[in-house]
């Protein structure tokens, strides 16, 4: 069982976005790999600090965390989940480099290069009803920037590889260092050398490739995967951007989702619901057989347990709800008024199906059939 991402950090739930950063920052400084060579236990709590504060400090990331825990990014992941120090080093250098002379790219590897990562990709997925229920593996086609065959590239001059500039400023408070993103390479440390035929100015080319995107049951409108490493590529070595996928949802013909559990509306004739009846109605995989008992009323609420919606944080399946309605006819014909005026006036009549004369009301279900 996963970790609790508040407990890695050391945090409480209610802790503010300044003290999740501030907690990250000390754990990344304590298990950074310059200051543990060789140790896989310090590696895989670096590790570890890093996915948890990927989720906790995004809000929206946090709050489906709060909600569904570890199961809101499995199936291809929401966020969090399989990080390399690739992507740390990329995404959270910032925070704890000057702990490492600025450096924070830098000591990792003994490369002093930084690694740029390549820009995101976003698409939409619509997923039927069913597909939410079970779980699905989609495969869509994406269009996605990749490294050329054939480009090189070269150690960029400006920096020489590190993919930053510093300048010293005087001032009165003395000597004052800055780092700044290169110019010339925009911070990867290379620049192009070679470019083959149909690359673009940083060696790159677009692919269209099929990607498999594992969804998981139970997803929501509006929840977000992540497909690490699918978006588009980085020049030199750097690592590529991720494909984010929305989750949209299609409306089913006759049941509604609300959380984990489906409602389907039944509509039933008045000679139904007093005698009594069974009926068909549509669940996911198929449709299932009811038994409607005499007398039943309209509002009325039958549960059929497990026939919902699997649970995103593994938690079993929320219920079918069938709510019962009977429909009122509009229209009478004579024979069908005479009967109900002569019941309304019937001052000794009080239909009760336990005692009543079950010919009598197959009679009402003749009259309405």
């Amino acid at each position: 069982m996963k970790e609790d991402f508040y407990e890695i950090l050391g945090v409480s739930k209610s802790a503010s976005a300044a003290e999740i950063k501030k907690a990250y920052r000390k754990k990344a400084v304590e298990y950074h790999p310059d200051k543990n060579p060789g140790d896989a236990a310090a590696e895989e709590m670096f590790k570890k600090a890093a996915e948890a504060y990927e989720v906790l400090g995004d809000p929206d990331k946090r709050a489906k965390y709060d909600q569904f825990g570890h199961q809101a990014f499995e199936g291809g992941g929401f966020g969090g989940g399989g990080m390399n120090m690739d992507d740390i080093f990329s995404q959270f250098g910032d925070i704890f480099g000057s702990a490492f002379g600025g450096g924070g790219f830098g000591g990792f590897g003994g490369g002093g290069q930084r690694r740029v990562k390549g820009s995101n990709l976003r698409i939409r997925v619509k997923l039927t009803l069913e597909e939410i229920v079970n779980g699905v593996e989609k495969k869509v086609k994406v269009r996605r920037k990749v490294q050329a065959d054939g480009v090189t590239y070269k150690t960029c001059s400006t920096c020489n590889g590190n993919g930053q500039v510093t300048k010293i400023t005087n001032t009165i408070l003395g000597r004052m260092q800055t780092a700044a993103t290169c110019s010339t390479c925009g911070g990867a440390g290379q620049m192009i050398d070679q470019r083959p035929s149909g690359a673009d100015a940083q060696g790159l080319k677009v692919v269209e490739e099929t990607v498999s995107i594992k969804i998981p049951a139970g997803v929501e409108e509006g929840m977000q995967l992540k497909v690490s490493g699918k978006g588009n590529g980085a020049p030199g070595n750097g690592i590529s951007g991720d494909l984010l996928v929305a989750i949209e949802t299609e409306e089913h013909p006759t049941l509604k989702r609300e959380g984990d559990n489906l409602h389907y509306d039944l509509y039933i004739s008045f000679s139904e619901a007093v005698l009594g009846n069974s009926k068909e109605i549509d669940a996911i995989g198929g449709k299932v057989r009811i038994k409607l008992e005499p007398g039943i009323q309209s509002g009325k609420i039958l549960r059929l347990r497990g026939k919902g919606v699997s649970s995103i944080n593994g938690y079993g399946s929320g219920d079918l709800l069938v709510h019962v309605n009977v429909w009122t006819p509009k229209e009478l014909n004579r024979e069908q008024k005479e009967f109900f005026e002569k019941m309304q006036n019937d001052e000794n009549f009080v239909p009760k199906p336990e005692k009543s004369d079950k010919s009598f009301f197959e009679k009402v279900k003749d009259m309405f059939s």
